[in-house]
């Protein structure tokens, strides 16, 4: 290093040393700037401009074309950890050459998402991996290893993990609190984040917009209680989009942004994304909060650092020692491939009667068999919110093409055709616009793809006599797409015109939807009553009053006027739709001439299910069960393939093959059709259940896993496939099952042999149940997992090394994490259901006790069971109360029923109480805050100790209320809260 050279541009250094140096050289104004999304270059020390967040969940993300791999959640049914850790190096190499060539592109990666696919109508379920925790993290570890490349020092990409906590639903998602009870907080929620983070492949978090338990994510003690306990390493947390203004101007949490903005970075957030590329609103925040003395220069040097620790790490500052500056691997064959295989290996096939595979239709009668492929999605390569720009596309159609030849393939997409007149008598025309350029939307790349605006190059659509033929597909819930002859679908831009101008529904707000109801509803409708219409309309003929049609995205109704065909808040078109052609009929004429019909359905991952918007049933929708049907009732040998973001409940029992896919990316339709031909055996599995029916969910805003036995873990119902379910074209036999407890550990070994007569994957899954626990355990629990390749007639040992801290469970009794002593069923076989053997193991562990509440009292939070409570926050800062959930009114005893004061009620119960021998407690006093009563009884007996609460001035203005209580020796205690009391902590003295 000469004179000159800073210690911070010394390679030789420490990382630790030079930004130490780096840090004392900018100045505070500096350092404040730096905590924004985008932060400026020190031109002066010349380091460089910087921004958080580059999306990269399956692919380089909205800067323009790149490689697209399946879906996040397709990545999880894959169930090979060493696949997707080679996806994760293909995209962070395509981050590398793409930012090579557009400095746009950001190396802090903004992926994967851990969340927990806890409930199947969470609109973003196709961005998470599992149900389950440990595939979750599994396949979340392997996927950050790639992204992080294998450098010692330096990393390819810095990956962070969304959305930290408890973020499963869409509805209210700024407003709504998560009510994590500690052992779902520990066992389940947490999880995921933790093994992924102590396997070091990890930068950072992004906390989710959501409160838990009553606190915003970004104001979450955990971060620090928790995250940054996991690992020393400098962990970058960056905000969520918004967010920081959410905490005043939605949740209503903090009175001001200064002390808003002040508490997430105490909390732990060292990037704030707010207001796009304008850093001014937080640069203001923060330096008010300074002044204000909300905040020290000491706390905005620990974000600063470690912000520069990542920005160290992915060799910004070390261009030359960099092994991955010159990376220019981007679109390449081996890319194609792995997108190919990924594709292929995420297959699941549900159900089997023996029509797959279709072996070159060899097994059919005839010189001339024929295959049709039908439904919405046959010819179909959808891409999601956090999908790049395609270079490559194959559809299924395409795909079969490729497989069998065009001539063996027959087409119906099973469209509706329709014309639509207006009150005048003339019809909606579409203008021709032959000098028009195709553009797919986000083919340049956006920093925000949702301010990209519709086209208005186009001509808007106008009237005449006989009008455009258009194709309607109804998504469900009356949510409706009309696409013009050339495949463009009617949209609308900025100006309010209608046009033919999307090549695909998309954007943050999509503009392609719309609404068909009947006249005279005008604005008292929702989504029931117009799919309704719209289904009337087709059987019945015209509705009397005529209808109009809503645009969904701006809640305007289009209008005819002198310009052209727009939407606008007034005089609203009443139109009649004329349908002539049915798709179930064009459906059923093509299945009836086929010899096997392939019905693809599935969802539009931009419409009905996504990001701010969750679903409402688990049902196909109506116009996909149609075409469903048709193809059914016309050729009993029909296959159904389900291409979606999300699982469905489709009665498969007249259906002899079935398979599921999510939207598999660029080479979608060329794995689906090897799967179908037999070129590869499938061998995905399910990473989620798919449940019968919509009466097996809980409420989406249910967060208790346990007490309402959400996911395999505690689900004892019937699934339509259970967790782990996949088929393959070949048969496995498991054997030689041996279970050896060492003194740290668990080692276990089988033999997976291929009995049938195709080279096929298996997916071996090893799970474990506690046989007599002292508290409700999982029904079964994956503790491992493993995709191997075997050959006809060959056998494969797998062996696996559990800790023993696989078998623990979090202990809300004295808040830690224990093994129970006793006997563990370990079960091994080729789904959750699918059990091949068994064996028993015997534990050491510590052993069950008493709550100690004379010593320790209780927090009211580490319940062992609840009814009507919900967990929120004690203060601002930290702890946990319990109150009655909102709207939850009993009628006990004492209550009339009126929900005056003290009709909000709740039931709480503490296992195993020891209130010590002989002389026991004589009193009990409890922390508490809000109005109302509380009410204790033993072991379910009458009450015996009432606590009547005053009124106190707010939520965190907690008083202490003590009275006599008699108790003696170990019982169940039940508190019952009436009325809108929080509950904080309960006391016991002798």
């Amino acid at each position: 290093m000469t004179a000159q050279t800073p210690p911070f541009r010394d390679s030789q250094l420490p990382f630790a040393k030079r930004i130490d140096d780096l840090l004392s050289r900018l100045t505070l104004e500096e350092r404040v700037a730096m905590l924004h999304q985008f932060g400026p270059a020190v031109e002066r020390l010349g380091v460089a401009a910087f921004r958080t967040g580059q999306e990269a969940l399956h692919g380089v993300a909205w800067m323009g074309p790149a490689t697209v791999f399946p879906q996040a959640v397709g990545l999880g049914a894959t169930w090979n950890d060493e696949l997707v850790r080679r996806v994760g190096e293909a995209v962070s190499a395509e981050t590398r050459a793409m930012r090579s060539r557009d400095d746009r592109v950001g190396l802090n990666v903004w992926a994967p998402t851990v969340n927990l696919l806890r409930h199947p109508l969470w609109g973003r379920n196709e961005e998470g991996y599992s149900e389950d925790p440990k595939l979750t993290s599994a396949i979340a570890t392997a996927y950050t290893r790639g992204l992080r490349g294998d450098h010692p020092a330096y990393w390819r990409t810095a990956p962070v993990l969304k959305h930290w906590l408890a973020h499963n639903n869409e509805t209210d998602r700024a407003t709504a609190s998560s009510s994590v009870r500690p052992r779902v907080l520990h066992e389940y929620d947490l999880r995921a984040f933790r093994e992924t983070v102590e396997a070091g492949t990890v930068a950072g978090v992004m906390p989710a917009y959501n409160l838990v338990n009553g606190r915003p994510n970004h104001v979450s003690p955990y971060l620090r209680e928790q995250l940054r306990t996991w690992t020393d390493q400098d962990l970058l947390v960056c905000s969520d989009a918004g967010a920081p203004s959410n905490l005043v101007d939605h949740e209503h949490y903090f009175d001001t942004h200064e002390e808003a903005t002040a508490a997430s970075l105490i909390a732990g957030v060292d990037s704030f994304t707010d207001h796009g590329t304008d850093s001014s609103q937080i640069v203001a925040r923060l330096q008010g909060a300074l002044e204000q003395g909300l905040l020290t220069e000491s706390d905005i040097d620990a974000a600063v650092r470690r912000q520069l620790a990542v920005r160290f790490r992915l060799g910004e500052f070390d261009p030359r020692l960099d092994p991955y500056t010159d990376s220019k691997d981007f679109d390449t064959p081996a890319h194609r491939a792995l997108a190919r295989e990924a594709a292929e290996q995420s297959i699941v096939l549900l159900k089997n009667d023996g029509l797959l595979p279709l072996a070159d239709l060899s097994d059919l009668p005839g010189q001339d068999t024929r295959i049709a492929v039908v439904g919405l999605l046959a010819d179909e390569c959808k891409l999601d919110w956090y999908s790049g720009t395609l270079i490559h596309r194959s559809t299924p159609l395409e795909g079969l093409y490729e497989r069998f030849g065009a001539d063996r393939v027959d087409f119906a997409e099973g469209v509706d055709r329709v014309r639509i007149r207006t009150s005048a008598g003339t019809y909606l025309s579409v203008p021709s616009a032959v000098d028009a350029t195709d553009e797919v939307r986000g083919a340049e790349g956006a920093l925000d793809p949702a301010l990209l605006a519709g086209r208005t190059d186009l001509p808007p659509l106008t009237t005449d006599t006989t009008g455009t033929e258009l194709a309607l597909i109804d998504w469900g819930g009356g949510v409706l797409t009309l696409r013009a002859p050339d495949g463009r679908y009617l949209s609308v831009a900025d100006d309010g015109f209608v046009r033919a101008s999307a090549d695909q529904p998309g954007g943050w707000v999509v503009q392609e939807t719309f609404r068909l109801e009947p006249h005279g509803s005008h604005g008292s409708h929702g989504s029931h009553e117009s799919q309704e219409s719209h289904e009337s309309h087709r059987s019945h003929g015209s509705h009397a009053g005529g209808h109009l049609l809503k645009h969904v995205g701006t809640g305007r109704y289009v209008s005819v006027t002198a310009d052209g065909v727009k939407v606008a808040a007034e005089n609203p078109e009443i139109l009649e739709l004329e349908v002539t052609e049915r798709g179930e009929d064009t459906v059923a004429r093509t299945a009836a001439a086929a010899d096997v019909v392939l019905v693809v359905a599935g969802n539009d991952p931009h419409i009905n299910g996504r990001e701010t918007e969750d679903r409402t049933t688990l049902a196909l929708p109506a116009h996909q069960q149609r075409l469903l049907e048709a193809a059914r009732a016309a050729n009993p040998r029909t296959a159904l393939v389900i291409t979606s973001s999300y699982p469905y409940a489709t009665d498969p029992t007249d259906l002899p093959a079935v398979l599921w896919t999510a939207h598999g990316g660029q080479a979608a339709g060329t794995a689906l059709a090897r799967v179908l031909a037999g070129d590869v055996s499938p061998a995905g599995r399910l990473p989620q259940t798919w449940y019968a029916s919509d009466a097996d969910l809980p409420d989406l805003l249910d967060y208790d896993v346990i007490g309402s036995r959400q996911t395999y873990l505690y689900f004892e119902g019937t699934p339509l496939f259970p967790f782990g379910h996949g088929l393959s074209y070949a048969s496995f036999e498991y054997g030689n099952l041996v279970a050896h407890v060492g003194e740290n550990s668990v080692r276990v070994t089988f033999t997976v042999t291929n009995t049938g007569g195709t080279p096929a994957d298996e997916v071996a899954q090893l799970y474990s149940r506690a046989v007599t626990p002292s508290v409700s355990r999982p029904r079964r629990e994956l503790l491992a997992h493993r995709r191997v390749h075997v050959l006809p007639g060959a056998s494969t040992e797998l062996a696996f090394e559990l800790p023993l801290s696989a078998f623990e469970f979090w202990d809300v009794a004295h808040g830690i994490r224990r093994v129970e002593p006793g006997p563990y069923e370990l079960l091994v076989g080729a789904s959750s259901e699918d059990i091949r053997l068994r064996a028993t193991i015997e534990l050491d562990g510590t052993p069950t006790t008493p709550r100690p509440v004379l010593e320790l009292g209780l927090n009211a939070a580490d319940f062992d069971e609840q009814r009507g409570a919900e967990i929120v926050d004690r203060t601002k800062l930290s702890g946990d109360a319990v109150t009655p959930a909102h709207g939850n009114h009993g009628n006990d005893g004492d209550d009339d029923g009126t929900h005056g004061p003290h009709g909000n009620t709740a039931e709480l119960v503490y296992r195993g109480c020891d209130f010590g021998p002989v002389t026991g407690t004589g009193a009990v006093t409890v922390e508490v805050s809000g109005e109302g009563s509380l009410e204790l009884a033993l072991d379910g007996g009458p009450v015996t100790a009432r606590l009547d609460v005053p009124a106190t001035r707010g939520p965190y203005d907690y008083t202490t209320v003590a009275v006599p209580f008699s108790a003696t020796e170990v019982h169940d205690l039940h508190i019952g809260l009436r009325g809108p009391v929080r509950l904080a902590h309960v006391g016991f003295s002798g």
